[in-house]
């Protein structure tokens, strides 16, 4: 295509990845970011420890331009926080490069066309330059661009708490009461859940995190009960791979949440399909099944941790093709297909599964998992040196795969269980031989029977 200006939707760490990649190559990117500041998602959760280390979260583009600045690259091995991600990386590659000179925040696209083409008109329309219409605080603006990449991201685009993938019946009503994604309960929002019995709906890392530090917040607060919330009826599927994890940090957070659950110290629901929310005397009704009937929780604040969303409003005028169930890309939703298997990473990709029949036009990053879990931020990264690369025409180094991602240890595909860790929870037991599994061996060094697995 050999495009010159590239517009990329969001400042976060792989839009200025691709900025980096997109300068690299010759070309011109304009960054467009709808918050006051680059890595504005991230300062939501900048209270959450990564469970990758520095070396996965670096790009080596953005590692090449931040060398002339003086900047001090962190241990490799060592794990960051969301806040240390943007003081020590994110913020100096967006205030002290060149990318600095094009970045233009709280500007929030609001719709992405062809210049002269709806959706519906074909002729010429590769050669029309790309129209990008967004807000900045001073009335609407208009940029066009040869290419777009769209790294938007989802974390504004929660996923509700219905069992059924709309909001439960009377959950508008009862947001004063409600968090989404992974609120800092031991931090800001202390005074919000300390000494209540707080609810956390979801499976995911981010409410095994969220559960974690809630029941930390029991020991240091008494009256604080956690209250696990699982549609599902095993709870064990969410310990994770255990030592199996070559990301060890993905494996402890599942093994040290194994042994809390088995020690009573988080009081754990399962099968609680949410369906209603309601008021109860200054309190929050969650219901599963109608509201007459069923099973039910009391509890003072709910936490909904089941994922979230992409945002496809903006882009209604171009052609994206996008898996029916998944809202992926159709090249790589099979790969990641949350109905088929549960692996936590998924092979390199690149610009060839993120193409759409808009040529030029990319989605990338975790927005381009549609409404599947567990991306890595690595994968983003290579994702946008493959865009980069095939919009300069270079379609060799589009097409290599320059990265090797860890295995989580224990997968699923086709419904069967598949790695080291199969029917284990949290993976096979690291030191005592009498216990069964991971979850097992903690619960007992907790004091507790054991996990009840065996």
């Amino acid at each position: 295509m050999n495009a010159r200006t590239v517009a990329i939707i969001g400042a976060g760490p792989v839009g200025l990845a691709a900025a980096a990649h997109v300068l690299e190559r010759g070309m011109s990117p304009i960054v467009l970011e709808a918050g006051s500041e680059a890595g504005h998602a991230i300062r939501q959760w900048q209270h959450v420890q990564l469970f990758s280390p520095w070396e996965y979260n670096v790009d080596k583009a953005a590692t090449r331009m931040l060398a002339p600045t003086g900047w001090n690259s962190p241990d490799p091995q060592s794990y960051p926080t969301g806040g240390e991600l943007l003081d020590r990386y994110l913020m100096p590659l967006a205030t002290r490069t060149p990318l600095r000179e094009v970045i233009r925040a709280s500007s929030r696209v609001s719709a992405i066309s062809r210049v002269g083409f709806d959706k519906a008109k074909t002729k010429g329309r590769e050669q029309a330059p790309f129209e990008i219409r967004y807000q900045n605080g001073k009335g609407p603006e208009v940029l066009r661009a040869d290419a777009v990449i769209d790294t938007s991201g989802t974390w504004f685009s929660p996923n509700p708490a219905g069992r059924d993938g709309l909001p439960a019946i009377g959950e508008p009503e009862c947001v004063n009461h409600i968090a989404y994604g992974m609120p800092d309960v031991r931090g800001a929002g202390r005074s919000r859940y300390a000494g209540k019995t707080v609810a956390v709906l979801g499976a995911g890392h981010s409410a095994i995190g969220t559960l974690i530090d809630l029941a930390h917040l029991a020991d240091e607060v008494p009256g604080t009960q956690p209250v696990w919330l699982l549609r599902g009826t095993d709870p064990a599927k969410a310990f994770g791979g255990g030592r199996n994890d070559k990301l060890a940090a993905r494996g402890e957070l599942g093994a040290s949440f194994a042994a809390l659950v088995a020690s009573g110290k988080i009081k754990v629901e399962t099968e609680f399909g949410v369906t209603h929310l309601s008021d109860s005397e200054g309190r929050l009704k969650i219901a599963a099944g109608s509201s007459c009937s069923g099973r039910s929780v009391i509890a003072d604040e709910l936490i909904v941790s089941t994922g979230f969303r992409p945002d496809f409003s903006f882009l209604s005028e171009l052609r994206l093709r996008l898996d029916p169930a998944i809202e992926a890309p159709v090249a790589l939703a099979p790969l990641i297909d949350p109905n088929e298997h549960s692996c936590g990473t998924v092979r390199p990709h690149g610009a060839r599964e993120l193409s759409h029949d808009e040529p030029g036009f990319y989605v990338a990053g975790m927005k381009s998992y549609g409404r599947a879990p567990t991306f890595l931020m690595m994968t983003g990264y290579e994702q946008v040196r493959s865009i980069a690369a095939d919009l300069a025409g270079d379609k060799k180094a589009a097409a290599r795969v320059e990265l090797v991602l860890p295995e989580t240890g224990v997968c699923t595909r086709g419904g069967v269980e598949t790695g080291a860790a199969a029917g284990c929870c949290g993976g096979p037991p690291k030191e005592e031989s009498s216990a069964c599994c991971a979850a097992d061996e903690s619960a007992k060094k907790a004091g507790a029977a054991g996990c009840g697995c065996s």
